[in-house]
């Protein structure tokens, strides 16, 4: 095989009429409001109950309100380039499907193993800060568990194994295998919890707002303002797990845009007005606690809502791993489906017409990544690859209009090469205010990836014509 034959065989790229073929196997199920609500479930939770404070009195002070403001941008300029995409090639995977379109198999393997990264990190990330909401409030009942499975592996502090964490991950795992359909009904009534003990939130803590705490509104400058975007960034993800939700909506043409660029807009809103509050009640440089909106309350000795926030925190961050496992379960069964991984990742059980074995596997890792793995390293490594995969589906977008000018769209971004080029350029930017360890580890995963696709996936894609039956 020549050089030039070499490396066309590494940019094949799938035919978007054989991805919109391929469904049929999952069950649609799925409408615009439950899509909406599960980008509401997977966006709001972590972000708005942990890292508004971390972020606040660590970086932006009163301007983290710009610092959700610039990161809902950037974001909604990425939301419009995965609403065409999901319009366009209504098929699950996500970033993964559509740069196999745009660019070729080994982008797309590099996009589908960024995303593995983003969203088993993100879901362990997730448990893990589910569980220290989660042993709190057992505390308030008094009652304790052993300290050694109380946090992720640490012998310095007696810590061994996150219990909870683990217990949590399975919990879902289960709920997935159950059935999409009941998976959404559960999280659209847990997503009403959390909405309504936010909507709590905005309307007593008004009424204590302090507008002298607003000053200094930048007291790290403007570059405090982007570091605290890059941090609050993560309390964007999931609007993304959306798309991988394709081949289970009834309308994906229509109904996939609504839900991506709806579940955003609500989202962005409710953070900013958060984030106003929270720091008009509370100085910013006391908010770097682990549950601030909690904290708020407390402050002003409001003991008795505490709870309230409390309860909805444990909502918030369980539909947040529900939807994100969701994606990874997704993605897997995309990425088995075309070869590129083991079969047992697109197995799909008969019953339930869920990858059930799949979800089971991934479920497991999952809930040992929590177990072990602490939150800080776990979360680190989730914004730059959800960053790396926005900034690619962005720059998609063109390709896919410049080789595939008359394909039918289902909705299409405006102003294009315009809105996907300030998107790319946003997420690069951000990405360069991430630590110079993130870069290294981020790099390290992908070259895992490489030696599995020359390994495994290049020989078994299902676009190799010589691979073996």
């Amino acid at each position: 095989m020549s050089r030039n034959e070499k490396i066309s065989v590494l940019f094949r790229k799938k035919p978007i009429a054989s991805q919109s073929n391929e469904s049929g196997v999952l069950k649609r199920a799925l409408g615009a409001f439950d899509l909406t609500t599960l980008g509401v479930g997977a966006i709001i939770g972590t972000g708005i109950f942990v890292l508004t404070g971390v972020a606040a009195a660590k970086y932006a002070g009163p301007g983290l309100v710009l610092s959700f403001l610039l990161a809902g941008i950037i974001c909604a300029f990425a939301a419009l380039c995965y609403s065409e995409f999901a319009s366009t090639i209504p098929a699950s995977g996500s970033a993964y499907t559509y740069s196999y379109t745009a660019f070729g198999e080994v982008i797309a393997w590099i996009l589908g193993w960024d995303l593995i990264l983003e969203y088993g990190f993100a879901s362990a990330a997730v448990a893990s800060g589910w569980s220290g909401y989660f042993q709190t409030l057992l505390s308030g009942f008094g009652l304790e568990l052993p300290h050694a499975l109380t946090s992720a592996f640490n012998p310095e502090k007696g810590t061994y194994f996150d219990i909870t964490a683990a217990l949590i991950t399975l919990m879902i795992t289960f709920l997935l295998t159950r059935g999409v359909k009941e998976a959404a009904r559960a999280n659209g009534i847990m997503v009403g919890i959390k909405i309504i003990v936010v909507l709590i939130f905005i309307g007593v803590g008004v009424f204590y707002v302090q507008p002298a705490n607003w000053h200094p509104f930048l007291p790290f400058g403007f570059s405090g303002v982007t570091a605290g975007a890059a941090t609050v960034f993560f309390a964007y993800i999931g609007f993304d797990a959306v798309s991988t939700a394709a081949e289970e909506v009834k309308r994906p043409q229509r109904d996939l845009p609504i839900g991506i660029i709806a579940s955003l807009a609500v989202c962005t809103v409710l953070y900013i007005v958060v984030s106003l509050i929270l720091t008009g009640i509370v100085p910013f440089n006391m908010l770097n606690v682990s549950d601030p909106v909690a904290f708020a309350f407390e402050f002003v000795q409001l003991n008795g809502l505490s709870w309230i926030v409390s309860l909805g925190a444990i909502t918030g961050i369980t539909t947040v791993l529900l939807v994100m496992m969701y994606g990874q379960t997704r993605l897997l069964y995309s990425m088995s489906r075309d070869g590129l991984l083991s079969p047992v990742f697109s197995k799909v059980s008969g019953k339930s017409q869920t990858p059930a074995v799949g979800s089971w596997l991934a479920g497991i890792i999952v809930a040992l990544f929590s177990g072990f793995i602490s939150l800080g390293h776990l979360a680190e490594l989730t914004n730059i690859g959800t960053l790396f995969a926005f900034a690619v589906v962005s720059i998609g977008i063109i390709v896919l209009r410049k080789n595939n000018p008359d394909l039918k769209r289902g909705f299409r971004v405006p102003l294009v090469p315009l809105i996907p080029i300030l998107s790319a350029l946003g997420c690069f930017y951000l990405m360069t205010r991430l630590a110079a360890l993130t870069w290294i580890t981020f790099f390290g995963w992908l070259i895992i990836g490489l030696i599995i696709y020359f390994a495994y996936g290049r020989h078994h894609s299902h676009l190799n014509p010589l691979r073996r039956k």
